[in-house]
């Protein structure tokens, strides 16, 4: 090709950079730049050495047009050997470009197969952080043949699509990497689901129902209830401070705890000075997590008084009684969050209940909800939500998840969102 035919190779470039552009896989890259590059420059030869992942003087050929069929680096290092010394090492660990007018391979340099019959070389360094890692070798059978005037944009453009090529790569790294993240993250949301309840169970006088939302694959909060020999039943609700996988092993733990209580899980205060104490002892002490959570033990009607509710709160939201559509808070009880203080004694507070009353047990990723406009949902909506929702357990869940779906306007939720109703009828 004529130098003075700029107009050609401006076309001859603008495909290149097309086909380029297009590619997302490291290796199809390198075949589609180098099928470019070669009609912008002639070489008879080309070898490409690496010095990545070794200790000098040793290094890899790994491309060349005689090696008998192509040869992922990244996919088939194994099947690159490492060797060392003959002209590609002293050039590669030398580091710098260099144009060679006349060399003759020894027949016993380790590269001579990929050399033999060449005389020219251009030796064209790739640097990553300062260092030429790796390097790219133009070979010709005469220095005649050569175009020297090319030769300082083959250097950057080597460099430029080196740079190219290593993101690429790291690209496909991460995404890999990520793939093999989420399926663990699946995995251990799935395990954490099979700690909650699989089904609601049936109590007599009450009607419940729950929502589980997660934020991600796997979140911290809890739900749980407890039978209990004379008909009562534990209302268990937790969040662990965080997300993902730390906060799913802190809701593990506090459900194996919760479980493994010696005897049955009552009165709730000292469940929750239980829990409190291991937690803090044992798991929490050396790390910044803490779990919020609310123990209320429902006892149905029984020695000719009506249904009640004995709770305690370790730092979690209220929970809301709605009666007669009016939301009353429960806010009494409160302490510490568990695993913050293993010195924290709980105490507990009652409330009767009547037919007819909603108890609705949540956690903050709803009152904390956002909107595209990062403003909070608040406690009083979904109080406003609860008071028009009329007296089923499942219809007051649902009013407040649209209510907060209206809020949130398509944004996805921050924190994982858990609710338990329980309707006494």
């Amino acid at each position: 090709m004529h130098t003075h035919d700029w107009q050609r190779r401006i076309e001859l470039v603008d495909e290149l950079m097309r086909a380029v552009s297009l590619e997302t896989d490291p290796q199809a890259l390198v075949r589609t730049y180098a099928k470019g590059a070669s009609a912008l420059f002639h070489t008879d030869q080309i070898v490409s050495v690496s010095r990545r992942d070794a200790e000098e003087p040793w290094y890899r050929i790994t491309r060349s047009r005689r090696f008998a069929r192509e040869i992922n680096p990244w996919e088939q290092r194994a099947e690159l050997p490492l060797i060392t010394g003959g002209l590609l090492g002293e050039w590669l660990y030398d580091g710098r470009p260099r144009f060679v007018e006349r060399f003759e391979a020894d027949e016993m340099d380790p590269a001579h197969f990929h050399l033999k019959d060449m005389h020219a070389a251009f030796v064209l360094p790739q640097y990553d952080r300062g260092r030429a890692v790796n390097m790219t070798i133009m070979l010709w059978e005469d220095a005649g043949k050569v175009n020297r005037e090319q030769l300082p944009n083959a250097l950057w453009q080597g460099n430029l699509f080196g740079r190219t090529t290593h993101t690429l790569v790291l690209r496909k790294q991460l995404a890999g990497a990520y793939e093999s993240l989420d399926r663990e993250m699946r995995l251990v949301g799935a395990m954490q689901r099979a700690l909650l309840p699989q089904e609601l169970p049936e109590i007599p006088g009450v009607e419940l129902a729950a929502e589980y939302i997660t934020s991600q694959r796997a979140g911290g909060d809890l739900y749980d209830l407890f039978p209990m020999a004379d008909g009562s039943w534990g209302l268990f609700i937790g969040d662990v401070s965080g997300h993902g996988t730390p906060a799913a092993v802190i809701m593990a733990i506090t459900h194996a705890l919760a479980h493994a209580h010696p005897g049955p899980p009552e009165p709730p205060d000292l469940l929750m000075t239980y829990l409190n104490e291991r937690l803090s002892r044992h798991y929490t002490s050396r790390t910044p997590a803490f779990v919020t959570a609310f123990y209320g033990v429902f006892t149905p009607k029984a020695n000719g008084r009506g249904p009640a509710l004995r709770y305690s709160n370790a730092g979690h939201p209220p929970p809301r009684l709605v009666r007669d559509g009016r939301v009353i808070t429960l806010d009494a009880a409160r302490g510490l969050p568990l695993g913050v203080d293993d010195r924290e004694k709980y105490s507990a507070a009652s409330v009767a209940l009547t037919p007819g009353d909603l108890l609705m047990l949540f956690t903050d990723g709803l009152s904390e909800a956002f909107n595209p406009a990062s403003q909070l949902f608040g406690f009083a909506r979904l109080d406003d939500a609860l008071s028009g929702s009329g007296q089923s357990a499942r219809g007051a869940i649902d009013a407040v998840l649209r209510s907060v779906g209206i809020w949130a306007q398509g944004r996805p939720p921050a924190d994982d969102q858990t609710m338990l109703a329980m309707r006494v009828i």
